[in-house]
C-alpha cells in the first residue's frame, strides 16, 4: 500500500490546527504513561497501523512495559492496570465506539470518580484527538516506519 495524499503538504492549515490540539494535550501535565495507553487503545479498536506503530514506541521510550502494551486488548482480563487506568481505557473504549451505545452513564460516573472535572475534559480531548489523528492516518494511508 502506499500512502494517498500527504495531509500536511496539502492542507498545512488545517494540520497546524491538528497540531495545536496535540499540542493541547501533551501541555495538559498527564502522566505519559496514561496518555500512551488511551492512543494505543483508540487505535488499536481503530485499526490504525501508524499509530500504532507511533505510540507503542512512544510507550516503551516512556518506561511503559512490555507486558502491559501486550495485554492492552486484554486489560479487562489483565491485573496490571489501576482503577483509574480502568477507568481511563472504558472511557476510550466508548467514545472511539460512540456509535455502540454511545458514552454509557457507568462508564462516564467510574471516570468521574477518578478524576476532577477539568482533568476529566483533558482526558476527552485527549481520546478525541487520537480518535482524529487515527481517522487521518488510515484515510490517507500513513506507513508504519
Amino acid at each position: 500500500m502506499e500512502q494517498r495524499m500527504d495531509l500536511a503538504g496539502e492542507i498545512p492549515a488545517a494540520y497546524k490546527a491538528m497540531m495545536g490540539l496535540e499540542a493541547f494535550v501533551q501541555s495538559t501535565g498527564m502522566e505519559k504513561s496514561l496518555l500512551e495507553l488511551i492512543k494505543i487503545r483508540a487505535s488499536q479498536i481503530n485499526g490504525c497501523a501508524f499509530c500504532i506503530d507511533m505510540h507503542t514506541k512512544d510507550a516503551r521510550k516512556a518506561g511503559e512495559s512490555e507486558q502491559r502494551i501486550y495485554m492492552l486488548n486484554a486489560w479487562r482480563e489483565a491485573p496490571f492496570y489501576s482503577d483509574e487506568e480502568r477507568a481511563v481505557l472504558a472511557l476510550t473504549e466508548s467514545v472511539t465506539l460512540v456509535t455502540q451505545g454511545h458514552v454509557p452513564d457507568d462508564v462516564y460516573s467510574e471516570a468521574e470518580r477518578h478524576f476532577d472535572t477539568k482533568r476529566l475534559g483533558e482526558i476527552i480531548m485527549a481520546i478525541v484527538t487520537i480518535n482524529a489523528w487515527n481517522r487521518i492516518a488510515i484515510t490517507t494511508r500513513m506507513m508504519p516506519q
